[in-house]
Parts: structure tokens; C-alpha cells; sequence
């Protein structure tokens, strides 16, 4: 007779809901943390802005603002309720901040808003009382909901409802952060000041000088910076921070102006001089 085989082919268990851990070397490169300090990172919770583009609370903390040395003691501030995100208080060591976000910590009236240098990096950006009022939300969609009532989306996941019809995707509105309303809006239109969130020209400020549509592929955005250098990008990399070439938030310093390594040689040494 014929002898049959069945084979039962091994499948590994595979793991079971969200990731818990992020290993240090898989870290965002951005935030800056030393390879030899440990095997891993803080992972950053879900929430508004995504894994890659944001920096945790307690990277903010204790790596930049220098107010703890452990995660230990991170967890000790957060948990008296005296670090404000977008006017909320997190005691969520790990909360993802991210870009415009901001954070105010009363105990010692120092306000910051998360915004990137021309490195690419979340810089310790103070702001004043009056600023830390507001954010710019660059809109990601405009939708019809349930019964006809029209709602847009933010970049940091905001949904606001009836919003001005003259609103579109890729605009940039203003955000009254106590009541979370829209104040102000800005159009996507050329001569805007703009920065960059993504890409390799990230952290980059410049006005938009013309828009390539590319039916079924990427829309190109060329943009020039005031030291005169341009540059492309996706429309999806293009945040509008400012009618005209005035920016409404303000600037971390070099303004978004990236020098070139050489440039870069010549300020270090006449400083040193």
C-alpha cells in the first residue's frame, strides 16, 4: 500500500496586542539618547502624534530640561499634577508630545512649545504666558459626519466641528487652547512662511514659492528660505506657520535658517576667536 504523510507545519505563537518596549537602539535618532545607556527606551504611550515624531514627557524632563536624573523622579514631578500638555495636566510619564504642542509647567510660569531646530531635533523652545494660549493645527482632513455636520482634523488628532467652509486640507488654523476653538486660519498659498515636519529638510523655515500637483503621486512644494537657498519637498512635509513672511509662533534660534558645514566651520571658529 501507499504510506501517506501529513505534514503539520510549526508556526510560532505570535505575540499578542501592542508592543510594550522599544530597544534604545531602535529610538528615534532624534532624541538624542547614548547607545551604552541602557538596553531600552521609553516606549511613548498612544496617543496624538506618532511614535517617530514624538518626544515622551520624561525625555523632555530629565534629558532637556535637566529637572530629574532618574525616570524615578520624572514620575514623582508628573505625578503632582504640575506638567501641563495643550493646557491639560499628564501624568503620564510617556505621553507623546509633538510638534507645536505646548507645555507649561506653573510651578515655575515657564511655558515651551515643542518645535524643531534646523537639525531636526525637539528643541527647548521658552515661550511667553501670552503665546502659550494658542497653537497652530495644520488641518490633515475636512469631513462630513453623522447628519451632515461637517468636522476637520488636525495633525495632532484634534476634530473640530463646524469649522469655516473655507477651510481646506493642508491650511493651517489657529487654537485657542482653553477652549479649543478656532480663532484664526491660514490658507496654503504661495509667498506663506512655512516650516518643514518631515523628510530631510526637517526643521526648515522658507516661504512657498510654487506647488507641483502630481495626479496619483506626490505634490511637490518648492520652497525658498531667507538666505536664499531653495528647496523641495511633500505637501504633506509643509506646515504653514504665518501669513505673509511673518510667522505667528516664534522661532528657535537660526530661525530655521540651515547653514552648510562649511558655514557651519566659520561661525565655530570666529567664536572661538
Amino acid at each position: 500500500g501507499v504510506v501517506s504523510f501529513s505534514y503539520v507545519r510549526y508556526r510560532p505563537a505570535m505575540a499578542r496586542g501592542p508592543r510594550k518596549h522599544l530597544k534604545r537602539l531602535n529610538a528615534p535618532k532624534h532624541w538624542m539618547l547614548d547607545k551604552l545607556g541602557g538596553t531600552f527606551a521609553p516606549r511613548p504611550s498612544t496617543g496624538p502624534h506618532k511614535l517617530r515624531e514624538c518626544l515622551p514627557l520624561i525625555l523632555f524632563l530629565r534629558n532637556r530640561l535637566k529637572y530629574a536624573l532618574t525616570g524615578d523622579e520624572v514620575k514623582k514631578i508628573v505625578m503632582q499634577r504640575l506638567i501641563k500638555v495643550d493646557g491639560k495636566v499628564r501624568t503620564d510619564v510617556t505621553y507623546p508630545t509633538g510638534f507645536m504642542d505646548v507645555i507649561s509647567i506653573e510651578k515655575t510660569n515657564e511655558f515651551f512649545r515643542l518645535i524643531y531646530d534646523v537639525k531636526g531635533r525637539f528643541t527647548v523652545h521658552r515661550i511667553t504666558k501670552e503665546e502659550a494660549k494658542f497653537k497652530l493645527c495644520k488641518v490633515k482632513k475636512v469631513c462630513m459626519g453623522p447628519k451632515g455636520i461637517p468636522f476637520l482634523v488636525t495633525h495632532d488628532a484634534r476634530t473640530i466641528r463646524y469649522p469655516s467652509p473655507n477651510i481646506k486640507s493642508s491650511d493651517t488654523v489657529m487654537v485657542d487652547i482653553a477652549t479649543g476653538d478656532i480663532t484664526d486660519h491660514i490658507k496654503f498659498e504661495t509667498g506663506y512662511v512655512c516650516m518643514i515636519t518631515g523628510g530631510r529638510n526637517l526643521g526648515r523655515v522658507g516661504i512657498v514659492v510654487h506647488k507641483e500637483k502630481h495626479p496619483g503621486s506626490f505634490d511637490i512644494v518648492h520652497i525658498k528660505d531667507s538666505a536664499g537657498n531653495t528647496f523641495a519637498t511633500r505637501l504633506t512635509n509643509v506646515f504653514i506657520i504665518g501669513k505673509g513672511s511673518e510667522p505667528m509662533v516664534s522661532l528657535p534660534k537660526h530661525k530655521g535658517i540651515r547653514l552648510s558645514i562649511a558655514e557651519e566651520r566659520e561661525l565655530r571658529l570666529a567664536a572661538q576667536q
